[in-house]
């Protein structure tokens, strides 16, 4: 299958660039897997197209203010830091090492020192690993996380130009696990009173932990999208949602992801019986057609970009096809886009309260 295969015609105007005022207003184009029918509806009324004891899984990660501006120690060259992943302790000696993107690259080199927020925090340059990232030891005094909030800045994706005037909408109303590079944005639309809607009705919410890292951007390079190389990110299932999904399925109700992060999560921690077993790990998985899910019943997202991983992984749910004619379906109808942008709504259709 070639990455082409997964391009479509998007006007750049349509791109969102800052979150709506309200975060459930957001339209809702709702895509039946099987036969490929659209519905155009609103987030807030999401619970019409969900059934008493079907299950939200929600992914709790929290984004770290993960972008740095700092200087060169020695030349006074400024320099930005974007934090990408922590390293494992020890795998690097002692202290605290972070794989990081820094700009510009061929003025920071392994030796060289950089100091923040006045001497703040500070750091070396220790290593070039593969793709030009650096990796990097800081030096502080006090909690690292409270110097970041400091110091750092939220990190937008790059086709966000505008200016966030309140960083807490890149968070999710339920963040409470802080380690990512970005958000995960399906879950930007729902409130505590929507959610709190949802579960009054008898629909069941859990929670998974992916921090996502910034390989969910990378284009797919590849003509072949098997021979794309996917990212890796760690994920946690606790056993208390694990249990949650195990029991929903013995009763016969749905597993809903909220986002890409979250249906990658639980198929990486699905067993070959198809069993969730609980636990953490780095998962590298990449789902595109052909795939044949373990767990996931449906899913809730944004509208991706074109080629990438995450459009291939909704592909691959609801079938390459009736994606694409989705996607060009919510383009006619001037949809918004990407993270700040509306949300689509996979499942199969049977069986909801409303026609649309």
């Amino acid at each position: 299958m070639n990455t082409k295969d997964f391009d479509y015609e998007l006007p750049e105007e349509l791109i969102a660039q800052t979150p709506l005022a309200e975060r459930a207003s957001s339209r809702l184009l709702v895509l039946d897997k099987t036969t490929g029918e659209v519905r155009h509806s609103a987030f807030y009324r999401i619970g019409e197209y969900l059934q008493p004891g079907d299950c939200l899984i929600l992914n709790d990660t929290k984004v770290m203010p993960a972008r740095l501006h700092g200087e060169r120690a020695d030349t006074g060259t400024p320099v930005e830091v974007l934090l990408l992943k922590r390293c494992s302790e020890g795998e690097y000696g002692e202290g605290m090492f972070w794989e990081a993107l820094v700009r510009p690259g061929r003025r920071v080199r392994p030796g060289h020192r950089l100091t923040f927020g006045g001497g703040l925090l500070q750091a070396e340059v220790m290593d070039i690993v593969e793709g030009g990232n650096r990796i990097v030891r800081f030096d502080f005094e006090g909690i690292f996380e409270e110097i970041l909030d400091k110091l750092g800045e939220m990190p937008l994706p790059p086709y966000i130009h505008e200016k966030l005037e309140d960083p807490d909408r890149y968070q999710t109303v339920y963040a409470r696990e802080t380690g990512s590079a970005a958000a995960p944005t399906a879950g930007l639309h729902f409130t505590n009173e929507l959610l709190d809607e949802l579960r009054h009705k008898g629909i069941r919410t859990g929670f998974v932990t992916l921090h996502v890292g910034l390989g969910t951007f990378r284009p797919v390079k590849e003509e072949r999208i098997e021979d794309h190389e996917m990212h890796s990110e760690y994920c946690i299932l606790t056993e208390e949602t694990a249990e949650l999904i195990r029991r929903c399925k013995a009763e016969g109700h749905r597993v809903i992801a909220v986002g890409t992060t979250s249906c990658r999560t639980l198929e990486s921690m699905a067993d070959p019986d198809t069993i969730v077993r609980a636990g953490g790990r780095w998962t590298d998985i990449f789902i595109y057609p052909g795939y044949e899910f373990k767990v996931i019943d449906g899913l809730i997202t944004n509208f991706h970009l074109p080629e990438s991983t995450l459009i291939m992984l909704v592909s691959a749910l609801a079938g390459r096809e009736h994606v694409l004619a989705a996607y060009r379906e919510a383009v006619r109808e001037r949809y918004r886009f990407f993270s700040f942008g509306d949300a689509m709504l996979i499942l199969d259709n049977e069986g909801d309260e409303i026609d649309g």
